[in-house]
């Protein structure tokens, strides 16, 4: 008989621990490190041009134009330049090895920035050995203006994690240099690096801050005005629905009246004729209902329809009268012979003019305006121009809605018609609209 040694069983979790916040903290950080310095740290990555929309730079002459986009690039190669001095002057049989370590760190920057913070912490111990050991340590004067520019470059190029990741680098380098190869007999200059670079990567940093911020902002911006924008035209469109209604319903409900009443009218009309104005009825009344369903999605809550019918064009001279009243001198011109034209047509060029005169109360308050009524061949022209305020100085136009032009454009585009609205050269502002009519003959055919 054997016996069978039955292992105790670990309680659940003892086999896989989970990991502490801070191991974890410390592996995010070792992933960062390799991720921002080590993985392709000699990518090509040119230094873009400058943009020249700044309120300096967008007055200059077409040619200085043009060399302003490499401020960037003549800054970085003068302090390269600056830093070859000072190892020159610092180190006479050095200066051949000891000024390239200098300027060439500096110079890559502009193609491979990663990959010049790694050449500059190289060339720092480097410089030591062949450079006069008394004139800095662990960096040079030369070295030190290289690595400084170097580290604040790099960051402006990158993100705030590279460079802090940078500075722990250099903080790292500056400990070891300074514990295990430091002279005793004289002091370090590690310190005023660490300072001076953590002070420089700081500002670099809030500088990247408030660009994000920025750029957040005007994306939110761009959105909200499109937004803005399309909830505009949405209202406008159902504006026009509302009002076009009534004048649809008008002539819907004739045509059901005269299909009602045409077989009363003739004598022993034959079932064919009864019939064909019996259906013509039903799919007036049915067309009828359904634009009364429709127009019930569209109307908001607070809608109220109007108890007088709509405004026609024999209707301007009441609207040019409460307009004077409100203190805008108007004229107005008819050219052409009056006609009737349709509902549709007659609503909308009355709206267009109704609200080219309130764009004028309220944008230039004091001015005068003109109204001109074409009644041209094949349509309606509209012309509504006002001049400059007589003292802009002095009286502030009120703000409107932004409503008007996007209605105005919303009513003609929808008879096909065309329409421009821009400045005068006095200062004023000009609406010139023509909505085409079909011709008719005698006959209405």
């Amino acid at each position: 008989m054997t016996e069978t040694t039955q292992m105790p069983t670990p309680p659940p979790g003892d086999g896989a621990k989970t990991r502490s916040p801070e191991f974890r903290l410390a592996a995010n950080a070792v992933q960062g490190l390799r991720q921002d310095l080590f993985h392709d740290a000699f990518a090509y990555r040119p230094l873009a041009r400058m943009k020249v929309d700044g309120p300096v730079t967008r007055r200059l002459p077409g040619r200085m134009r043009e060399y302003a986009t490499w401020t960037p690039h003549a800054v970085i190669a003068t302090i390269g330049l600056l830093t070859l001095l000072m190892s020159a002057a610092d180190n006479d049989k050095g200066a051949l090895l000891l000024g390239p370590l200098a300027l060439i760190p500096i110079l890559l920057t502009m193609v491979r920035p990663v990959g010049a913070f790694w050449l500059s912490m190289a060339a720092t111990p480097v410089s030591q050995v062949f450079g006069s050991s008394w004139d800095g340590w662990p960096w040079l004067p030369a070295t030190f203006l290289c690595h400084l520019t170097v580290l604040m470059v790099v960051s402006i190029r990158t993100r705030p994690r590279t460079a802090a990741y940078m500075w722990a680098v250099t903080a790292a380098y500056a400990f070891v240099a300074d514990l295990l190869f430091g002279p005793a007999y004289y002091g370090t200059n590690s310190g005023p690096m660490l300072i001076l670079s953590a002070l420089m990567l700081l500002v670099v940093a809030v500088w990247h801050t408030r660009k994000e911020a920025r750029q957040e902002v005007t994306a939110q911006q761009t959105v909200t005005a499109q937004e803005r924008s399309r909830r505009t035209l949405l209202e406008e469109r159902t504006n026009i629905a509302r009002e076009l209604h009534d004048v649809v319903a008008h002539h819907m409900s004739v045509v059901a009246i005269q299909a009602e009443a045409a077989p009363y009218r003739v004598e022993n009309p034959p079932p064919e004729l009864e019939r064909a104005f019996a259906t013509i009825r039903e799919n007036a009344v049915a067309a009828l209902t359904e634009l009364r369903r429709v127009l019930g999605v569209v109307r908001a809550e607070d809608y109220e329809a109007p108890d007088a019918p709509q405004p026609t064009l024999a209707d301007l001279d009441a609207l040019l009268a409460n307009v004077r009243d409100a203190g805008l001198s108007v004229d107005k011109t008819v050219i052409g012979a009056v006609r009737e034209l349709p509902p549709g047509v007659e609503l909308s060029a009355y709206r267009i003019v109704q609200e080219a005169l309130s764009n004028s109360l309220r944008h230039a308050p004091g001015a005068s305006a003109r109204v001109e009524v074409g009644y041209v061949l094949g349509g309606l022209g509209l012309r509504i121009v006002n001049g400059p305020p007589p003292a802009p100085a002095l009286v502030k136009p009120s703000p409107g809605a932004g409503h008007g032009i996007t209605g105005m454009r919303e009513r003609v585009s929808m008879l096909n018609g065309e329409m421009t609205a821009d400045r005068t050269e006095d200062g004023g502002y000009e609406v010139a609209v023509f909505l085409p009519v079909a011709m008719t003959t005698e006959d209405g055919s």
